[in-house]
């Protein structure tokens, strides 16, 4: 594990384990993660477990487990513990499990996913949580880097929070996944998959944080810029570029270390976010050895 963060604010700082949990917890970072041990999750959860490990998942945001040589069957049955699970409409699925996604690379097919991102954002009900685990990855590189948005948005300035109060976004499908979908499927994919707009500051449903909820590659705009601000400005540009600034701003908020915390993969370990709180980047950087993992992804909530 490599750890990255440093505390921000005292929340963070003086956040120790202050409960008794049913399994060992060694945090990563002042922020953000927590690798999990003395569990085998092979074995169904029982409801002591379970609730520990959802607690978990909400205080450190990103849960880590190794060891785990667990089946595509077993996998699919831990995330359903958690909740109804998504089929995703362009990744490949495993052949006996569709709710589980195939994320191969190889020495023909570069990964695409080193952009900072909120797991299927562009639904109206987004995700609540994804579990990854690693089936073959290089010996070294292909790391994933989470970042608790949580944390990026108690640490934004007064101003900024003010500024973006009220704010909603608009997130698509086909800006990312149009590349791997014909032309001539774009309209029909659109029109399964339209646009949603969710709150620029969404608030959790079962901790109530305060959540930056825009990411780089499916937040195209702003929906409502214009309502919300009384700000004057001398002719149209001005106002559509203060609006794509501000939008860029809240985007790099996810590149600064002391709100991530970054994973080195090794085969059989498995990574369980809370995608509502977390954005998350695959680092691209091991082309053109093989990288192979398996995803299920729990349906959420619509933001507020």
């Amino acid at each position: 594990m490599q750890a990255t963060a440093t505390a921000l604010a005292p929340t963070y700082a003086t956040a120790h384990d202050v409960e008794s949990w049913p399994f060992s917890v060694e945090r990563s970072t002042p922020t953000i993660g927590a690798q999990i041990g003395g569990i085998d999750l092979r074995e169904p959860l029982d409801d002591d477990t379970y609730l520990a490990l959802r607690r978990a998942l909400l205080k450190y945001k990103v849960l880590f487990f190794r060891e785990q040589d667990i089946t595509p069957a077993q996998q699919v049955a831990l995330a359903r513990r958690f909740g109804e699970l998504e089929v995703h409409p362009t990744f490949p699925h495993h052949p006996d499990h569709d709710e589980l996604v195939i994320i191969g690379r190889n020495e023909t097919k570069r990964g695409r996913e080193n952009l900072y991102h909120t797991d299927v954002s562009w639904r109206e009900i987004p995700s609540m949580g994804s579990m990854l685990r690693c089936v073959q990855c290089p010996e070294v590189g292909g790391d994933t880097i989470w970042i608790n948005m949580v944390a990026a948005y108690e640490n934004l300035p007064d101003d900024v929070k003010a500024r973006i109060d009220g704010l909603t976004a608009v997130h698509e499908f086909l800006p990312l996944f149009g590349i791997v979908i014909p032309e001539d499927q774009h309209a029909a994919m659109r029109q399964k998959y339209p646009p949603a707009v969710h709150p620029v500051v969404r608030t959790h449903p079962e901790t109530g944080e305060k959540i930056l909820y825009v990411n780089e590659a499916f937040t195209t705009y702003l929906a409502n810029y214009g309502h919300k601000t009384a700000q004057q400005y001398r002719i149209g540009f001005d106002y559509k570029l203060a609006e794509m600034d501000l939008l860029q701003y809240l985007f790099r908020q996810a590149q600064a270390p002391e709100y991530q915390v970054r994973l080195r993969w090794q085969p059989n370990t498995i990574a369980f976010w809370d995608n509502r709180a977390c954005q998350h980047y695959a680092v691209q950087d091991y082309f053109p050895a093989p990288r192979h993992m398996m995803r299920a992804t729990i349906i959420g909530d619509r933001p507020v």
